[in-house]
Formats: structure tokens, C-alpha cells, sequence
């Protein structure tokens, strides 16, 4: 989809709101562990660090912003990623930032 030029104050709501969701190191990691499928919350929380309820509560927040989806089975819950394009907008953003780095590094090697 093309992003509507100039931007309509709703869809840049929208973008705002994805961004914000995308903007904690913590959801992003998480958006990592579950790039090789689906994982349940016990599974996930100590790779990150973090408590079962802290994770709970970011899976949750991906979960109602549509980039991950949760099934339940028993006590159990289990998520994996729903929008796979959270990725190439991770890679695209890694590759922007690595270009960024390489051209301050050389203007203080230059300097």
C-alpha cells in the first residue's frame, strides 16, 4: 500500500500509533524471538529478561496493535507473529542506521 501523499491526519494517527508500539527495545525483542514461530510466554520471558507478567503485558499490547496473534490452550498461551513486514521495516531501519554510523565515522576519521 502507498502512503497517500500528503499524509491524511489519520493515517499519520495510524503510522504514529505503530511507531510508538515498535518504539520499546523489550517488544522488539520479543517481535525477534518469535520470528522462528510460535512460542508461549514461560518460553520467551527469561530470554528476554524479563517476568512472565512483563512480557505478558508487551505480547499483549502487540497482540491489540495487530502484529502478533495469541492462542490459548489450557493455562497456556501462545503467540507468533501476524505481520511479517515488522521485519523488513526492522531491516530497513538497520540498514539506515548502519549508512548513518559509517558516514559519522568517517567524518571523524576525516577530521
Amino acid at each position: 500500500m502507498a502512503v497517500p501523499h500528503p499524509l491524511p491526519p489519520d493515517v499519520a494517527a495510524s503510522l504514529a500509533d505503530r511507531f510508538r508500539l515498535l518504539a520499546e527495545p523489550t517488544r522488539l525483542r520479543l517481535l525477534d524471538l518469535l520470528r522462528d514461530g510460535e512460542r508461549s510466554v514461560g518460553s520467551i520471558a527469561e530470554p528476554v529478561g524479563c517476568s512472565q507478567a512483563n512480557v505478558s503485558k508487551h505480547l499483549a499490547l502487540l497482540a491489540d496493535g495487530g502484529l502478533v496473534a495469541r492462542r490459548r490452550d489450557g493455562l497456556h498461551c501462545y503467540y507468533t507473529v501476524s505481520d511479517p513486514s515488522v521485519f523488513s521495516l526492522c531491516e530497513m531501519v538497520s540498514e539506515g542506521l548502519r549508512r548513518h554510523w559509517d558516514a559519522r565515522a568517517g567524518f571523524f576519521e576525516a577530521g
